[in-house]
């Protein structure tokens, strides 16, 4: 079935479950955004037709064809890191790191740009669903690194973690709780033995978080902890905008 059939069953099964009318079919573009909107405005889509994951999961596959997928072991890495400039959602890597909102449910603005809105939508709905299961876990609140599946994603696993909100001027608690998001996804990676982690630049979107001062933490925290454990666990540092690629292509030539 090709993905404009896809989409527009998609809509009708969703449509009809949050009792909504909306006209599709008349630019694809349009209602796909229509569908992704729809879809982060959901908490709960229990009692939907079995069939919506069926098609939500070939829709997105073949987005994930298109766009086309990038084996982190082609990158070039040096002392263990490597820097990619790119869309984190087209990495085959062990995890991905997403910058997490504090409820840790995905974002729910409809279509919104944020990392957590990206990758929540091309992993699929099975995400958030298993993000919700896990609230009830007894010692959720004791979990710094919230874990997933990577569903539709190239990758095996999400590590979820909220940053740190900058609303004026970054303090020293703020760079310490920044280290720490990176400390706990290293130490998470280490303890499911993984061999690859691919990091966004935690909190510089949303959360305002001076691009400079977070690249250092990042580069930084990530040599100290690669310096003082054994083992083959390959780290990227994943950019998106032009200002981050240049302050990482800057900060990875320096002599450690």
């Amino acid at each position: 079935m090709d993905k404009y059939k896809i989409l527009y069953r998609l809509l009708h099964i969703l449509t009809e479950f949050k009792k909504i009318k909306v006209e599709v079919g008349n630019n694809y573009e349009r209602d796909r955004a229509l569908f992704r909107g729809l879809c982060n405005q959901c908490l709960d889509l229990s009692g939907i037709d079995k069939e919506f994951y069926t098609l939500q999961d070939m829709l997105l596959s073949q987005e994930r064809e298109e766009k086309g997928v990038v084996d982190v072991q082609t990158l070039l890495f040096k002392n263990g890191i490597a820097h990619y400039y790119g869309d984190i959602t087209t990495l085959k890597v062990d995890a991905i790191v997403n910058a997490a909102n504090d409820q840790y449910l995905g974002c729910f603005f409809p279509c919104h740009d944020c990392i957590d809105n990206v990758i929540m939508s091309s992993g699929g709905f099975q995400m958030r669903n298993e993000l919700f299961s896990l609230k009830k876990e007894k010692d959720y609140d004791k979990k710094e690194v919230k874990v997933t599946k990577g569903y539709n994603l190239p990758c095996k696993y999400v590590f979820h973690i909220a940053g740190p909100i900058v609303s004026y001027k970054v303090t020293e608690k703020q760079i310490g709780e920044l280290r720490n998001c990176y400390i706990y996804c290293l130490e998470q990676a280490k303890s499911l033995k993984l061999n690859s982690i691919a990091f966004c630049c935690i909190s510089t979107g949303e959360y305002n978080f001076p691009n400079k001062t977070a690249c250092d933490v990042a580069v930084d925290t990530v040599k100290m902890w690669l310096s003082k454990n054994d083992g083959n666990l390959k780290v990227i540092f994943d950019t998106f905008t032009e200002l981050d690629k240049e302050l990482y292509d800057e900060k990875l030539r320096e002599k450690n």
